[in-house]
């Protein structure tokens, strides 16, 4: 199978990610634009935030990808007695051999479900700071790498709700997306209702790839080239936000790469040969909501940012 990008047009996407696809929409039925959302992610070699109240399948979108992409997986229970070794690891002391051997916590996986991570104070979220930024953690004063691909989705429950704790600034920017998967469509729902069973569906599936082709596929994308409109239209959409009075506070710099990075990954999978402009609007919302604060005279955060697209020009 080859991903090379000279043979990348618009609607030619690779079968398997096809598959892949089409086997996500079968287990979380009619969320087909938040399953794309969620792939794109994976494939930039982000993270993941998906905020939502319980039940709504965030915890089933994480278990289903790692599923089908064939990564190995583990999954956090975040609570306020978590502490930051429960995640990492520990050393242990070996009175044998009168040495520490380090004992790896679950976070050493290529595909960690961080489920209900504001449930946990902010001292244990900052485990995660390190690895989400650089691959690695430092324990002992000792660096480990992590393995590669290393993707973490963290689900959310409202601040609203009790036992929960704000993500701080600095946790929020290491996510590359954010998403709010919301109820299904009466339809979707019905047929959950008639007997349709994600459960099941998902544990009879196969994995389609694996992870070197998800390395393949993300080096591919890395390397996918961007005409200079594009780039143009990019810093309009950054600089912009931070000059249109339309929130507290613009996209920084790595907002940008991490828009930047997205959008190959959206154009990727929309089988086009480079960014398109409705690549980079497609990812937009998802990459900006976490990281833009509307100004006072706007509440919905969401519309805000819809709103704000539409006052650049499109090349």
């Amino acid at each position: 199978m080859s991903f090379s990008l000279a043979q990348r047009t618009r609607g030619d996407i690779p079968i398997r990610l096809r598959r892949v696809l089409t086997e996500l929409s079968s287990i979380l039925v009619g969320k087909d634009e938040k399953i794309r959302l969620a792939l794109t992610c994976l494939l930039a070699g982000g993270h993941l935030l998906i905020e939502d109240i319980p039940g709504v399948g965030k915890t089933l979108l994480a278990r289903a990808l790692a599923r089908i992409l064939g990564l190995p997986f583990h999954r956090i229970q975040f609570t306020s007695d978590l502490l930051p070794a429960d995640i990492i690891g520990t050393s242990i002391f070996n009175p044998e051999t009168r040495s520490f051997r380090f004992d790896p916590g679950p976070l050493f996986t290529s595909l960690l479900l961080a489920d209900e991570i504001n449930r946990a104070t902010p001292r244990t979220q900052s485990a995660l700071l390190e690895a989400m930024e650089e691959n690695q953690v430092t324990v002992d004063g000792e660096t480990r790498p992590l393995p590669q691909p290393f993707f973490v989705i963290a689900t959310e429950n409202p601040l609203q709700q009790t036992g929960t704790y704000p993500l701080p600034e600095s946790q929020l920017d290491r996510f590359l997306m954010c998403l709010t998967l919301g109820y299904p469509d009466p339809e979707s729902e019905a047929r959950l209702w008639q007997g349709l069973d994600p459960e099941q569906h998902l544990q009879q599936l196969d994995p389609i790839l694996d992870a070197n082709e998800v390395l393949k596929l993300q080096a591919g994308i890395k390397a996918m080239p961007v005409a200079d409109s594009m780039i143009t239209y990019l810093g309009q959409l950054v600089i912009r936000s931070r000059e249109s009075g339309q929130f507290d506070w613009g996209l920084s710099p790595r907002a940008g790469l991490a828009l930047l990075s997205a959008a190959k990954a959206h154009a990727w999978l929309s089988g086009h040969t480079g960014i398109w402009p409705d690549d980079l609007q497609a990812v937009f919302p998802a990459v900006a909501a976490h990281r833009l604060e509307p100004g006072r005279a706007t509440t919905d955060r969401h519309e805000s940012i819809e709103s704000f697209l539409r006052t650049i020009p499109v090349p």
